[in-house]
């Protein structure tokens, strides 16, 4: 199994590691040796681990792969984002589970509200594919390290984007959960950044220890409907953005077997009120008028059947001088 970009996914890795074909060790191997390589221009990672602890916990995942045990990450190679730590609870079930991680990925700054882009000593971290360009954030590393072949399978956090924004911008597959289905912080939640849909799958079943593949089956209704909103009511979408992404959309419909419902997404800009009560930390306990009857709308909308489909961004990438916001290429 390979991804779009003929890389190995990380289901690929942990089935050849678990058949023996490979060891972890190599594998671990092989991505420290790219990371070395791409990196120095790149910049998805503010810290590697030292080789040899890199290849230790290789060492321990293929002992106990050889001992019988069915780790369905099995010596697959992962970014932590930098906000997060070796000890962080879904961090620590993917080592559980069999994942080597190799590094620690840029996050930006507080300097500025807007979160997209990425943080290192030696500079800012730069989108794979245009150099020029930021990864998006504010899991920048994180979109960078996977997007460039570092490891297949990066962590991340998403309170208003943070990891859908790389991922768009990466050209990746990028999954913030619903709130509340990982025990996660105040204002983001738990997600990562892969190539391919099965390897994003697998990373969330594993960090809910099985709770995530449990959200589907024969006990649950199918999604049947789809509803498609360029901006959902308020956002200034690039239109160039909104045909590319409605394009995608119809040929996902038509192998999905969604029915297109036609209905008008009309959201309040929650914009004002998601930052407030971001600087309001702790004290923020009450929920603005403008957010509940938002969460109404979507909660009559969003019924178990229905796919609500948006734009993931409603910009292009910037460059790397426009830190304050996202911004329109010229």
């Amino acid at each position: 199994m390979t991804g779009p970009d003929g890389v190995l996914t990380g289901l690929a890795v942990a089935r050849r590691v678990s058949t023996g074909q490979v060891s972890a060790v190599d594998f671990a191997a092989q991505a420290l040796a790219r990371l070395h390589e791409v990196d120095p221009v790149v910049r998805a990672f503010t810290a590697v681990r030292p080789r040899a602890e890199v290849l230790a916990d290789a060492a321990a995942v293929d002992r106990a792969v050889a001992a019988g045990q069915e780790l369905p990450l099995a010596g697959v190679p992962i970014g932590v984002k930098a906000s997060q730590a070796l000890g962080h609870r879904y961090v620590r079930r993917l080592v559980a589970a069999g994942a080597v991680p190799v590094g620690f990925t840029s996050i930006p700054t507080r300097a500025v509200p807007w979160q997209t882009w990425g943080h290192t000593d030696r500079g800012p971290t730069r989108n794979p594919h245009r150099p020029d360009l930021t990864p998006g954030g504010s899991s920048a590393g994180s979109g960078a390290a996977v997007a460039m072949g570092a490891v297949p399978v990066a962590t991340g956090s998403d309170g208003a984007g943070s990891v859908r924004i790389p991922a768009a911008w990466c050209g990746l597959v990028g999954v913030k959960p619903t709130a509340g289905t990982l025990p996660a912080g105040r204002f983001a939640e738990h997600g990562c950044l892969t190539r391919t849909v099965g390897d994003a799958w697998t990373y969330l079943d594993v960090v809910s220890a099985g709770a995530f593949g449990r959200t589907s089956g024969p006990d649950r209704p199918g999604l049947t409907r789809l509803v498609w909103s360029a901006d959902l009511g308020y956002a200034d979408v690039d239109p160039e953005i909104a045909d590319l992404a409605h394009s995608a959309l119809r040929r996902l419909a038509a192998v999905a077997d969604l029915t297109r419902v036609d209905v008008q997404v009309c959201l309040l800009d929650p914009r004002d009120s998601w930052l407030a009560r971001r600087e309001a930390g702790a004290a923020a306990d009450s929920v603005s008028p403008q957010i509940v009857r938002d969460q109404e709308l979507l909660r009559d909308l969003l019924d178990g059947r229905t796919v609500l489909a948006t734009p993931t961004t409603p910009n292009r990438p910037h460059g790397h001088a426009a830190r304050a916001r996202p911004t329109r290429w010229p």
